[in-house]
């Protein structure tokens, strides 16, 4: 029998506290139509929203890349844009409670930084990583549980423990650097998640090796902007569009009552993208080696290492786009898929077609769109659609 990895969330977490009656101080962003944003080196995130807006009013950015827009704004809407988890976000909602949402989705994001930064000494998986294990808060439980299920799912292709190899290229600190195969080869017993021995019961880990240390980056913004949908919809916010570095989550649909227009970027040029998808109440995300990466020797090494060889994923595919209802689920299978390569993609697709959608780009520059969003999604790329019943 096939196991879901889509399950309800794994425990429920209460919401910001005081429901959507507190309200806390407002910094909303100022209404301008163009706010942009840049961040030091490849990435950048802009907003752009216009009155009567257009279906080119777009949220785009080269981490994630993805673009969205958005209608007349209802009668009352906030905006905000926010610096973490080392990028830029920007939260939008639209209703008359509007501003308490955003003030919380606010306070939402800076809790779970500070909570999962591994590069701050005080959060909570940094002293997991430094002690070699600890107790779990209910979000590390949720991430922890969601993480152990897309490894299983994903035969290791989503593994957590990664991160000694991801140190090792100089990923997790910036200091870029091609490890030897020496090196590699010491570091890849550290990097099973099987060894990471769960005491669901007392609500602790601890790993089986020493040197281990555990990452939740790979589903952190998506089940974040998850986490931000949640509040929307307990403020009764129906309209909204969360944008963390890229990875988008709408709520509900536009405020006219039309989907959303989420725009998939382009590899190849940070203002052109690879087609448009309407949609609603998803999360819309995007991997890809052009996000990240070094080059050293006249060689380009991208971040998103496959867990078998320690090495960056190159299996054929420039960028992998998924389309969920669960924002942690899209999160993580965007790298997964993007290292499985096109067919191993395409079968995990089939083996889970009722849990999202996806839209593969391989190297010659050809689409492969799963049928359950085929209708939705226009593109004058050459596109061919990936089936349940193995045609494509």
């Amino acid at each position: 029998m096939k196991k879901k990895i889509v399950a309800a969330f794994c425990l429920t977490i209460v919401l910001t506290a005081g429901g959507c009656s507190g309200g806390g101080t407002s910094s909303q962003a100022a209404s301008s139509k163009n706010q942009a944003q840049t961040v030091s080196g490849s990435e950048t995130s802009s907003v752009s929203e216009a009155s009567g807006a257009s279906e080119n009013s777009s949220i785009s950015s080269s981490e994630g890349a993805a673009s969205a827009s958005s209608s007349d704004a209802a009668d009352a809407s906030s905006s905000r844009d926010i610096f973490a988890m080392d990028t830029y976000m920007t939260v939008t909602a639209y209703g008359p409670n509007a501003e308490i949402a955003v003030d919380q989705a606010q306070q939402e994001i800076e809790r779970l930084d500070a909570l999962l930064s591994t590069g701050e000494e005080t959060s909570e998986v940094a002293q997991i990583n430094a002690n070699g294990g600890g107790t779990l808060s209910e979000d590390t439980v949720c991430l922890l549980e969601r993480s152990l299920d897309l490894y299983d799912s994903t035969n290791g292709v989503f593994d957590i423990a990664i991160y000694p190899i991801m140190d090792a290229w100089g990923f997790t600190t910036g200091n870029y650097t091609v490890p030897s195969d020496e090196t590699i080869e010491s570091l890849l017993p550290l990097t099973d998640a099987n060894d990471i021995i769960y005491d669901k019961d007392n609500a602790s880990i601890r790993f089986a090796k020493e040197g281990m240390k555990i990452d939740f980056g790979g589903i952190a913004k998506g089940y974040t902007s998850g986490r931000i949908a949640d509040i929307y919809r307990e403020c009764g916010v129906t309209s909204g569009l969360i944008n963390l570095g890229g990875n988008v989550q709408v709520v509900g649909t536009k405020t006219d009552g039309s989907k959303w227009r989420v725009a998939v970027q382009s590899p190849e040029a940070e203002d052109d993208y690879l087609g448009v998808l309407s949609t609603a109440d998803r999360a819309v995300i995007t991997s890809g080696g052009y996000e990240r990466y070094f080059e050293q020797g006249g060689v380009r090494y991208h971040h998103i290492i496959d867990p078998s060889t320690g090495h960056p994923a190159n299996n054929g595919l420039v960028s992998v786009t998924i389309v969920s209802a669960d924002g942690t689920l899209a999160d993580g299978l965007s790298t997964s898929l993007f290292i499985m390569g096109k067919d191993k993609a395409a079968e995990y697709w089939r083996a889970h077609s009722d849990e999202f959608d996806t839209i593969l780009e391989d190297e010659d520059g050809v689409l492969y769109v799963t049928e359950g969003i085929a209708d939705d999604f226009t593109s004058e790329h050459e596109t061919k659609i990936i089936r349940k019943d193995g045609d494509t």
